[in-house]
This record gives C-alpha cells, structure tokens and sequence, in this order.
C-alpha cells in the first residue's frame, strides 16, 4: 500500500489510486468533475480555529505540527474512517489545496498516519 500526498488542483494520474480530499472547505475555484474526489473526509482536517492560527505560515509550522496532532488524537472516528479507506485500496492519495508543498495539513496526517 502507498500512500501519497498531492494538491488537489494537479491532474489525476493513475497511480493515485483512491483520490481523498481531507480539507474541510472545498477547494477554490475548481470544479467536482475537475478534482476527481472520490471521498471527502472534511472531519479529518484541522479545526477552524487551528487553521486560522496557522495562516500557512512556515514560522509556526512546528507548533502547527504538535497542534494537529493532538487534534488527531482526539479525533478518533475520523481517524478510523481514513484508515477504513485507506485499507479498501492499494494506492491512496491525500489532496489538499495549501498552495505550500512543504508546510500543509496532509504533510502532517500522512506521518500521523504512517506512525499510527
């Protein structure tokens, strides 16, 4: 099994295997068609409150880090629901929209998840 992380706004490709958009808003500007989700687990992003304290940006990434964390943890039916998913598929990729490739949520769910 792989696991992959990948912005939702990059062309599907065959080796993503089961598309999972794991933001809580639905992405700006980009059709349902166009995404290709084929599941969106809003409960498994990080609070409102937390991804305004965030505001992507990088000097709080550590803190963001520990943060969603510690959300995670609390947040077991969601995490449970993903790792539902994710044991249905043989590739799974985790979308999501941050424009930052290195300081985004599913940077973070995928460690939680590979560590979990």
């Amino acid at each position: 099994m792989a696991l992959h992380i990948k912005r939702v706004y990059e062309p599907k490709e065959d080796r993503d295997g089961t598309r999972i958009l794991v933001d809580r808003l639905w992405p700006r500007g980009l059709k349902k068609q166009e995404a290709a989700v084929d599941v969106w687990l809003k409960e498994i992003a990080p609070s409102p409150a937390l991804r305004r304290w965030f505001g992507h940006d990088p000097a709080k990434w550590s803190e963001f880090q520990r943060r969603y964390c510690d959300e995670l943890k609390k947040n077991s039916s969601a995490v449970e629901e993903l790792g539902r998913r994710i044991g249905e598929s043989d590739d799974v990729t985790l979308l999501y929209a941050a424009k930052d490739p290195h300081h985004n949520h599913a940077i973070v769910l995928q460690r939680f998840i590979g560590d979990n």
